[in-house]
């Protein structure tokens, strides 16, 4: 019975609303509803091991903000308990709760998103970045699992979450309404801050925009498919170490090397077209090379 009153204690100190004070005889039922729960999830899920107190921490976090005096028990039944449990788990970092939730969930997105019409070509990618934004820690952020609330089926709350994702890739595969390289070029200074430059604006707007196509015509499939992840899709070279299951050091090798190729083929092409070596010109490339970042994404979509 210690235990048990451990947790209850425990769960009312962790709950974003200061309840009223339990009666005996609701606290008798906190306590009995609490430890149940933790039992069944310890049933359902027998590899993921969480003490009572991770669980119940975990559940009284999630609770919905309601009024002081609401009956705590009733918004215990409507939360999916045992869910709350493996996720509980996923966010602690379990490897044992990690596999089952992507035995129990991730390995069904596939179908699902056949089910909702999603393009085949893209469930793969959507799963893989699904996968990296639930259950992987950024620096700047716990894994994503931690805000499911349990109010509702895991599932489906992962299936909105792939949803979204689908949604944006698909967005981002869409050809830009303005040619990108176009719109590199009106950043660049304007006339009277230096005049060479402006004019290089103006007349070599097509040799940039089919230097442009040509350097990214160079990079490998797989190196396309990383730049999008990054830059597209802003996953961190954290999560996209997760994701290709190597250090985060390699990772920034392979970027920096894919960034370098398109940013050094444009130069080439440029230079070789334009044949000039002024100082405006050396400005044109500095240019190109600090908006590198901001653009390469729209550089990739327009190669389709």
């Amino acid at each position: 019975m210690r235990q048990v009153s451990q947790c209850v204690a425990t769960f009312l100190k962790h709950t974003p609303v200061r309840f009223a004070p339990p009666t005996d005889a609701e606290a008798a039922a906190l306590d009995t509803l609490l430890l149940r729960a933790w039992e069944d999830a310890c049933a359902q899920w027998p590899t993921v091991k969480l003490s009572p107190g991770q669980f119940v921490i975990h559940v009284a976090e999630r609770l919905p903000k309601v009024s002081p005096d609401s009956p705590i028990a009733q918004l215990l039944t409507k939360l999916s308990l045992a869910e709350l449990y493996l996720t509980c788990g996923c966010l602690q970092g379990l490897a044992s709760a990690q596999e089952a939730f992507e035995k129990s969930y991730l390995a069904k997105l596939p179908g699902k998103l056949r089910g909702l019409r999603q393009p085949d070509a893209m469930i793969d990618d959507v799963c893989q970045i699904t996968r990296v934004k639930l259950l992987v820690a950024t620096p700047e952020s716990a894994p994503r699992i931690g805000e499911y609330t349990g109010r509702g089926a895991l599932l489906s709350w992962v299936l909105v979450t792939a949803g979204r994702i689908a949604n944006k890739l698909r967005a981002a595969e869409k050809p830009a309404s303005e040619d990108s390289a176009e719109e590199v070029l009106k950043m660049l200074p304007g006339q009277g801050i230096d005049p060479e430059l402006d004019v290089m604006k103006r007349r070599h707007h097509a040799e940039f925009r089919q230097a442009v196509h040509e350097a990214a015509s160079t990079l490998s499939a797989d190196e396309r498919h990383l730049l999008r992840l990054h830059f597209a899709d802003q996953l961190s070279t954290y999560e996209l170490a997760s994701l290709f299951r190597v250090n985060q050091s390699t990772v920034s090798r392979w970027l920096k090397s894919a960034r370098l190729r398109v940013y050094e083929e444009t130069r080439r092409r440029l230079q070789e077209r334009l044949g000039l070596s002024t100082l405006g010109f050396k400005s044109f490339l500095a240019f190109i090379d600090s908006q590198l970042d901001m653009n390469i994404s729209q550089i990739l979509e327009e190669k389709g």
